[in-house]
Order: structure tokens, then C-alpha cells, then sequence
């Protein structure tokens, strides 16, 4: 007995809590069971646990630069500041838990393949679930493993202990399966029957958009119709949109703050202060800025680089078991079937929107300011964009990706104030965890284990209420688009 539990204990130690080494292990095990060579295993194995590591040391830098700017805008103003991006809500999320429930570092990675697990349950019940979507996307899966287990284990108590990692996973996979679920309909609509779904950060404001998209305008008025300015295309590098929004936001940020409060060492106790003796000071700001970009470059190849492998893995798992199913992917598959115009015009009005409502914080004296970040102001806004546009012509597209800028800021400040994330620096940020899971949250707040097992029991909800609409029922598992959708 001894040995079986110096056995777990190791393992416990040294991968569960390592996720490095964890998600190597799942692509070597998935790599194994689909029979590859012994040298792709292996080489599989090296890719998705350096990936990982890439991905710990992009998270990393991007706090070792933030931290000095959250130190002198909390010297300066007494306020707390966060960037909403799922990069920079992933390394918030994962610092929380280290500091305040050591004992749990490992149980978003654990959570991860319950979650899967689950998932893959939910599709072979699938008759009696109603599920057809196999959640696939493995970075957004990290993501929004992490910031699950921070909203579960500070809100509800009751599962700190050995309970909660189960009951984290089986959460997360609700959430993947049945959110997915939500987006076959609109997905199968907009690719004219392309046979997969949307696995992403938006998958609630995929299907809300979808429906009321219509009301807003006819689809035959849609964005081809519409010029908009060429030099807005240089936003599709994601270097060039990523350095152009840093710089913007915290360029603004550190002329505010100034070279004085930036060059106290005092406030300054991590990361590099500004020296007036070795550097100008409006090269520091860009050298500051572009280094926020660097690191989010850094960290989102680390990203790919296991992601691809992990994906692999599990494509090659659920081809196996779960044949007919939808495969749900990265929402970024869907804009080839949209307007060439939506992707550019979602993230536009989407940041406009995020713009107002930053100043109106600040006029208004928000004890946080947010800071947004490239992946919601560019996905989100470009996805809803995009579906907007299928169902309702261009109003629909500039109104609705509005609209979600400013949902994105507004909302994201409660959940930085639920969830104490200010000093962290970083909140998930998408939209989905803006508006639903922020709903999620307050109920886990007052009402605690119960207030897990009702959204629990919305989770299975939704798809029976889905199939009792379907006139059609075996329509419904083909994903076939019905006169009431």
C-alpha cells in the first residue's frame, strides 16, 4: 500500500501538477492508442510538453511587464487594473490559485481531461443527452480550464477538497459539450452545411446573435455590398493588431503615470524601472509596449506548438468512438464562409464600443480599469461579425459587435471584482465569460454547492429544450437547419 501511494504521490507531484508534462502525457497516450509509430509518440510527446513550457514562459513575461504598471497605477490612482484576454486571465487565474489554494495548482489540468472525458460521454449518450459536439480546441480548453477552477474553488468552499477537481471537470465539459451543441444550427447556416461547430470563447453569443440577428435588418444588405478603408486590413497580422493595441493602451497609460512614478524604485519592485540616465522616455514606452507583444507572440506559439499535437490526439480519439459527431473548432474556421468585411468591421465597432466604455470608467471613477486585450476585441467581436451579418445584412453586424465591445469592458469589471483579479492583472475577457459565466458566478457566490448543481442542471437543460423544438428529430442529429431555427 505503501508503494501504490509513494506511487500516486509522485505522480501527483510531478505531472498532475506539472502541466507541462501532463499534456505531454495525454498526446503520448492518444498518439499511442491510435497506433503511431514509437518515434511519432515520442516526438509528439517533446512537442506538446515544449509547447507547454513556450507557453509557461510567454505567461511569464507578460506578468513581468505588467506587474510594474499595475504597481504605479495602484501608487498613483488606488486603482486596480486588468487587460481582458484569455492569455493574460490564464496566467491571473493560475497565479491565484498557486497563491491562495496551493494544494489545487494541478486541478485546472486534471479538470481538462475529466472535462474531455465527460464531453465524450455526453456525445456517445447522445440519445439520451441530445449532444452531438466534441469540444476540440485544446488551448481554449487550458484557458478556460483555468479560469473554472479559480471561479469554483473561491466561490464555493465546499469543493475545496478532493471532490472538486471532479467536480471542476465534469463542469467544464457541460459547458464544451452543450455550448457547442448550442452553435450547430447557426454554423451549418452560415457554412451551408460545413459539418463541424464552434468550439471558442462565444458560443452563447453565437446562438443569441443567430437568432436575433433578423430583427435588425435583411440579409440581402449584407457587408459585400460595403467599401471599407484598405489600410484596416493591416490588422489581420496578429504581430501588427496586438502591438498596435498595446501601444495604444499602455502607451496612453505610462504617459499618465509619467517618468517620475515610473523611475521610483520604491513603487517599482518588479520588472524593470525606467532609467532617465539610459533611456528616453517615449522609447521606453514603445520598447514597454512592444514587449507586451512580444511575450503574447511568444505565448501563443508555445500554444500552437502543443495544441497541434493535443488536437491530433484527441481528433484521432473521437474519429474512433464518437462517429457522426461534429467536431467543435476554433471559431477562427468560420470566417472563410462570411463576408471578407465582417472579420474587419467586427473588430472596428467592436473596439469602438470597448473604447467608450473604457473613458466612461474613467470619467466615472471605476475603482477598475480595464484594459483590453486582442483576443476579445478581435475574435468575439469578429465571430459575431460574421454570424450578424449571414442572418441580419450589415446593421446587424456593426450594432451587435458593438454592442459586445461594450459588454466586454462594462461586465468585465464585475468579474474582476468577483473573482479579486485586480491585483492580477489579467480576466478570461471573451464574452461567454463575460456575460453567462458571470451570471455562473454570482450564483456559485450565494448559493453555493446548490448553486453548482442548478447551473449544472441548465447545462443539461438546454440541449432537451433544442431537440423538443426540432419538428424534425432525426434532422436535429444530421445538424440539418429546420424551419424554426
Amino acid at each position: 500500500m505503501n508503494i501504490l501511494l509513494n506511487i500516486l504521490n509522485w505522480f501527483s507531484q510531478n505531472i498532475l501538477q506539472n502541466p507541462a508534462f501532463f499534456v505531454g502525457l495525454l498526446v503520448l497516450i492518444g498518439y499511442a492508442l491510435l497506433k503511431k509509430p514509437a518515434h511519432d509518440v515520442f516526438a509528439g510527446f517533446i512537442k506538446a510538453t515544449v509547447g507547454y513550457l513556450i507557453l509557461n514562459a510567454g505567461a511569464a513575461g507578460l506578468v513581468n511587464t505588467f506587474r510594474p504598471i499595475l504597481a504605479a497605477l495602484n501608487f498613483k490612482f488606488k486603482i486596480g487594473a486588468a487587460v481582458i484576454d484569455p492569455y493574460f486571465g490564464l496566467t491571473a487565474a493560475n497565479t491565484k490559485i498557486a497563491e491562495e489554494f496551493p494544494s489545487f495548482v494541478g486541478t485546472a489540468t486534471t479538470a481538462l481531461l475529466i472535462g474531455f472525458g465527460f464531453n465524450i460521454l455526453l456525445v456517445a449518450f447522445r440519445k439520451l443527452t441530445k449532444i452531438r459536439t466534441l469540444f476540440i480546441t485544446g488551448h481554449i480548453m487550458v484557458q478556460q480550464a483555468a479560469t473554472v477552477s479559480l471561479m469554483v474553488l473561491l466561490l464555493v468552499p465546499q469543493l475545496r477538497n478532493s471532490w472538486g477537481t471532479l467536480a471542476i471537470g465534469l463542469l467544464c465539459g457541460l459547458y464544451w459539450a452543450v455550448s457547442s451543441n448550442m452553435t450547430v444550427e447557426a454554423t451549418q447556416r452560415l457554412t451551408g452545411g460545413g459539418g463541424f461547430a464552434i468550439g471558442h470563447q462565444q458560443q452563447f453569443a453565437i446562438w443569441f446573435v443567430d437568432k436575433v440577428a433578423p430583427f435588425f435588418g435583411k440579409k440581402e444588405e449584407n457587408l459585400d455590398n460595403l467599401k471599407l478603408p484598405k489600410f484596416l486590413s493591416i490588422f489581420h497580422d496578429t504581430v501588427v493588431a496586438s502591438a498596435t493595441l498595446m501601444l495604444v493602451f499602455f502607451g496612453a497609460i505610462l504617459l499618465v503615470l509619467g517618468p517620475d512614478v515610473m523611475a521610483n524604485k520604491e513603487v517599482i519592485t518588479t520588472g524593470t524601472p525606467f532609467d532617465p540616465a539610459k533611456q528616453d522616455f517615449y522609447m521606453y514606452i514603445l520598447q514597454t509596449a512592444f514587449t507586451f507583444s512580444v511575450y503574447l507572440f511568444i505565448l501563443m506559439q508555445g500554444v500552437r506548438m502543443f495544441v497541434s499535437e493535443l488536437t491530433n490526439a484527441f481528433q484521432g480519439i473521437s474519429s474512433k468512438l464518437l462517429p457522426g459527431s461534429f467536431p467543435a473548432v476554433d471559431v477562427a474556421a468560420s470566417y472563410g464562409f462570411g463576408s471578407p468585411n465582417a472579420v474587419l468591421s467586427g473588430f472596428a465597432f467592436g473596439l469602438v464600443g470597448q473604447l467608450i466604455t473604457i473613458v466612461l470608467l474613467i470619467v466615472f471613477k471605476n475603482p477598475i480599469l480595464i484594459i483590453t486585450g486582442f483576443v476579445p476585441v478581435f475574435f468575439d467581436n469578429a465571430a459575431i461579425a460574421v454570424y450578424a451579418d449571414k442572418r441580419g445584412g450589415w446593421k446587424a453586424a456593426f450594432v451587435l459587435s458593438f454592442i459586445s465591445g461594450v459588454l466586454q469592458v462594462a461586465l468585465g469589471t464585475l468579474c474582476v471584482a468577483l473573482l479579486g483579479l485586480a491585483s492580477y492583472g489579467g480576466y478570461h475577457g471573451n464574452i461567454d465569460f463575460e456575460i453567462p459565466w458571470l451570471v455562473f458566478g454570482y450564483i456559485f457566490k450565494y448559493l453555493g454547492i446548490i448553486g453548482y448543481a442548478l447551473v449544472c442542471f441548465f447545462f443539461l437543460l438546454i440541449p432537451q429544450l433544442q431537440f423538443a423544438r426540432a419538428k424534425d428529430k432525426e434532422a436535429y442529429y444530421q445538424g440539418q437547419v429546420q424551419a424554426e431555427d
